[in-house]
């Protein structure tokens, strides 16, 4: 091990080094009595070695860049994220990496040799796979993650987790069109591998089963919360033999994508056809006609995962390794009952 990477280990090397967890280093370093004799002295002479002193010590050390990384940036829902995360580490004095990886593995791989490059103290993953091999190499270089919005199978592992109540959203926004009256309620879903995506179409779901409102698969389109496909999936279901009287869009980006498709066709948004979206981003209170949404707290979001993977930089233990913070639907003028068209 080089000179740097002593100056840069971890508690959570420390611990790997040991052969112990996390959160038995933190109780040593904490002077907890609950350790046993041969480990305490193990661990003590490893954070001799290293140069650890206990908390209070000028030369403790504490976490000074974070990598936060997502599949791309070009959605007003990731600037919400990086507004909470950096509120948290400007706060802390720690700086933050912002990265796109383009769901390209040579971009993934180039990403890894920079953050090897930078021994960042963590990293937080925002709806990004994280495979078998990524998870391992993060292992290996002794780094903490957190993920927001994880893909599916990233919660059955250790990796901590922070998301909304996509499911009670996905409920709220469909029992709202139902109360107006609504029937025929389109979906435009996200993407399938997001267990959020999949959390607010089971709530669309279980919320019609509730209403007694049979299931009809072609009101279910396809979707990736961007704009373009939200006006694809809004003209395929506009475009059915008997069309749904409102749409529900996972995301609010793909509503003002149906918002367009409803107007390429002669028709209007809450008159004609009502509209409900997903995250209440600053665009929802703007558009014509404000957008009813589901208000998730995404700036809330990122400030916990900031403070999570900073905790475990430290050495910290957490909690809950899975966070869902609430929803909100906040009702606008894109809703009301349905029109007789």
């Amino acid at each position: 091990m080089s000179a740097d990477d002593e100056r840069r280990v971890t508690i959570t090397a420390i611990a790997r080094e040991a052969g112990v967890s996390v959160p038995t280093v933190s109780r040593v370093l904490n002077g907890r009595s609950d350790v046993a004799p041969d480990t305490r002295e193990r661990v003590e002479e490893l954070l001799r070695h290293h140069g650890y002193r206990r908390r209070g010590s000028r030369t403790v050390r504490r976490a000074d860049l974070v990598d936060l990384v997502f599949n791309d940036l070009d959605s007003p829902w990731a600037v919400e994220i990086i507004r909470g995360v950096e509120d948290v580490s400007h706060a802390a004095g720690v700086g933050t990496v912002v990265s796109a990886i383009h769901r390209e593995s040579s971009s993934t791989r180039q990403w890894l040799h920079n953050l090897r490059a930078r021994a960042s103290d963590g990293v937080i993953v925002v709806t990004s796979h994280l495979s078998a091999a990524v998870q391992a190499q993060l292992r290996r270089l002794n780094v903490p993650v957190v993920v927001v919005d994880p893909a599916a199978g990233v919660a059955a592992t250790d990796v901590p987790a922070i998301g909304a109540t996509n499911w009670t959203g996905g409920l709220a926004a469909t029992e709202h069109l139902l109360k107006l009256g609504h029937r025929r309620i389109g979906f435009v879903a996200g993407p399938p591998h997001l267990l959020c995506s999949r959390a607010r179409l089971d709530g669309y779901r279980a919320a019609l089963a509730a209403a007694g409102v049979a299931a009809d698969d072609r009101l279910v389109q396809p979707g990736d919360f961007y704009h373009a496909s939200g006006f694809t999936a809004g003209g395929a279901l506009l475009d059915l033999d008997d069309p749904p009287t409102a749409i529900f869009a996972a995301s609010d980006q793909m509503a003002f994508g149906v918002y367009e498709a409803v107007r390429r066709r002669g028709l209007r948004v809450c008159d004609d056809v009502s509209v409900v979206g997903f995250d209440d981003l600053p665009e929802a209170r703007w558009a014509s006609p404000p957008l009813t949404t589901v208000r998730q707290p995404l700036v809330e979001m990122g400030r916990l995962a900031a403070r999570t993977v900073l905790r475990l930089a430290q050495g910290e233990e957490i909690d809950s390794p899975r966070v869902e913070l609430a929803t909100e639907l906040v009702v606008r003028d894109s809703t009301a009952g349905p029109a007789c068209r």
